[in-house]
């Protein structure tokens, strides 16, 4: 059994070091199961930081090309597609030190995170328009949260639970209505798809993760974004910066399984994996099946070969348990998108039960696909093909699409939509080939089971025009112009996504494998469905987290990983964020009976000439008075009310 070398830190001195190159690192290999952003970014970490030979690195992946969910293609049968989109944080620590290091898809001279930085600065990420109702009328959520005094006391309660009491509790255990009917319930629950019956123990990471971005929430100038889809702006450099360093792909090579030495051994302390099986198809072409197009077939099983790759202990095995993706299918303008939950053979979770039996280390996923009515939701793409529908979307946003800046600033949520139907523009074009004077909108129900208001029809069962009228509708077009213009102004393909948040299911520990399981020799879990402290899922940080610690654990690296943003200990940021949560109102405000407002009052006086008082009356917790306005207020440093 290896030691275990890997640490956290934080501040400049270790951010800016470079490590020494590992001891015995020119004697191992390193095998990555699946390429997306946790497998590209591992094998990043092992060329920069481990210093491993690119040609020793393999990454095998099922489909024809990297990225995972993480996507963003033009399809010749279909058009333009986004299965998802991603959202970025200033305190994505892990991000951002490896992006300073990989040359950007735009400017190849600068950085993806020079890039970026630029980008956002030039032309920062705000809403001003948060949410509609009443076919496309404003909201009027006017960036207020709308808690009451009980719901902020939940979301607190919450915030302060050890996470051991949140082990298989799910989010209504501690919100009520008070909190779910909220302006901050429909913030939360459309900006990061979290449904009622998923995880308190999620949220709660959520919450404290996110802390110091309280006051950016309601108008998403917490946000940052990337110039173009995901896809262009981040796995391709990823990619060109790997195959630079001669890191070997391997497309269309399905994994089929992982054996270890610990078979049926429950208290073997020492783990080693022994082999990899996987399957190649001759006929790669076929693979699209994957993918999810309409009218492809899965491969002939006559073209089919199974190989095996025998690992010694030099050999490093970075594992992808589960898939977010599986099963996700692609509708098109005329046909929807299939609703197939069920598990079948080579979908990504079969891999992660084979594992999961040699071990009980190893997790247990069917704690996040055994119930996809919980776990899907489907989303769609929306290419604008002339100006008719321009004028719509302006109304709302309040921008020019086609200006090249910040459109939407984030999803537009429709308050009053059965489908609780979410959409949103990024700067165009979207796609660096994009026609010009187009426009490529993602779209997102989150109840797809339900008809629509337009449509009666339940969303996983409508076509791409069907969803696109459902959208007009509610962008407030004329009714009699919505069929004419679905069918002739717009090209819309749907994607069905049944396991597109499994990992929001409640959990316990133990459901999700350490990143590197204890007694470890040459393996690691990375990705969504691999456990690291602290940090949230359903982001980009975290699959990049847990791609750096499987290879400093691995390999020794003799730097520190970055810890995770802590914001959650900062006094100013929790006092912050007290008050915004109230909507700006002080503590003093909140309903109290007598006892308790002469107990405030005389805590108050006892701490009036210190530092405490004056941070409490700086961030808004208590109100500046006549008598207190003289009160010396500390530096409140790096943080301040509203954006950080």
């Amino acid at each position: 059994m290896r030691g275990r070398a890997m640490y956290y830190s934080s501040g400049n001195y270790e951010a800016f070091a470079h490590p020494l190159k590992p001891e015995g690192v020119d004697g191992k290999s390193a095998y990555i199961v699946g390429s997306g952003l946790a497998g590209l970014a591992a094998a990043c970490f092992l060329v920069r930081d481990g210093q491993m030979a690119g040609e020793r690195i393999h990454i095998l992946e099922r489909g024809p090309r990297a990225g995972g969910g993480c996507d963003g293609w033009d399809y010749p049968s279909l058009g333009y597609t986004m299965r998802g989109g991603r959202e970025m944080d200033n305190h994505f620590e892990v991000m951002w030190d490896l992006f300073r290091d990989i040359p950007s898809i735009e400017d190849p001279n600068v950085s993806v995170l020079d890039y970026y930085y630029w980008l956002n600065k030039r032309d920062p990420n705000y809403s001003l328009c948060r949410a509609t109702v009443n076919r496309g009328q404003d909201a009027h959520t006017d960036n207020r949260f709308d808690l009451s005094d009980k719901a902020c006391m939940e979301i607190m309660n919450l915030f302060f639970t050890p996470e051991e009491d949140l082990q298989d509790k799910v989010i209504t255990e501690y919100f009520s209505d008070e909190v779910l009917n909220s302006n901050f319930w429909l913030y939360w629950r459309t900006m990061f798809a979290f449904e009622n019956w998923h995880s308190a123990l999620e949220m709660k990471r959520y919450i404290t993760r996110f802390v110091h971005h309280v006051g950016g929430l309601p108008d998403f100038s917490a946000l940052r974004f990337t110039r173009y889809n995901q896809y262009e702006s981040m796995i391709l450099p990823m990619v060109n910066y790997l195959k630079d360093h001669g890191v070997d792909f391997r497309f269309d090579t399905h994994v089929t399984d992982v054996r270890f030495s610990c078979d049926g051994a429950k208290d073997d302390a020492r783990k080693v994996a022994t082999e990899i099986r996987f399957l190649v198809e001759d006929e790669p072409e076929a693979i699209g099946a994957v993918e999810g197009l309409p009218g492809d077939e899965a491969p002939d099983p006559a073209g089919i070969r199974e190989q095996v790759i025998p690992l010694t202990e030099n050999d490093l095995v970075f594992i992808t348990p589960g898939s977010l993706v599986a099963h996700s299918s692609f509708g098109s303008q005329n046909t929807p998108a299939r609703y197939a939950p069920e598990l079948t053979p080579g979908d990504g979770w079969d891999l992660w039960k084979r594992i999961a039996a040699q071990s009980p280390a190893f997790g247990r996923p069917e704690k996040f696909c055994g119930d996809p009515a919980k776990s899907n939701w489907e989303s769609a793409t929306v290419t604008t093909l002339d100006e008719k529908i321009l004028p719509y979307i302006e109304a709302i946003c309040k921008r020019d699409p086609l200006s090249g800046g910040v459109v939407t600033g984030g999803i537009v949520s429709v308050r009053d939509s059965n489908w609780l139907l979410s959409w949103t523009i990024n700067r165009q074009p979207q796609f660096r080939d994009q026609k010009p004077g187009t426009v490529c909108v993602w779209l997102y129900g989150l109840f797809t089971a339900v008809d629509g208001n337009y449509v009666k029809k339940p969303m996983r069962d409508c076509t791409g025009r069907e969803i696109c009228q459902e959208w007009l509708y509610h962008l407030g077009v004329p009714e009699e112009q919505i069929e004419e213009l679905a069918e002739k102004s717009a090209n819309t393909v749907p994607c069905m996504m049944p396991y597109i948040t499994a990992f929001f299911m409640p959990r316990a520990d133990g459901d999700r494998p350490l990143v590197v399981p204890e007694g470890s020799v040459n393996f690691a879990f990375i990705g969504q469905f691999a456990e690291t402290p602290r940090d949230t899922i359903f982001t980009t940080e975290y699959s990049m987290r847990t791609g750096m610690e499987a290879v400093y654990t691995l390999l020794d690296i003799d730097r520190g990983v970055p810890e995770v943003w802590g914001s959650a200990y900062d006094l100013r940021c929790l006092l912050n964020a007290t008050v915004l949560l109230r909507d700006g109102k002080p503590a003093t405000d909140m309903n109290m009976n007598v006892l308790e407002k002469l107990l405030l009052s005389r805590g108050l006086k006892e701490i009036e000439h210190t530092d405490i008082y004056g941070l409490l009356k700086e961030y808004g917790v208590i109100p500046t008075t006549d008598e207190n306005r003289d009160a010396p207020a500390p530096d409140p440093g790096a943080v301040w009310p509203g954006i950080h």
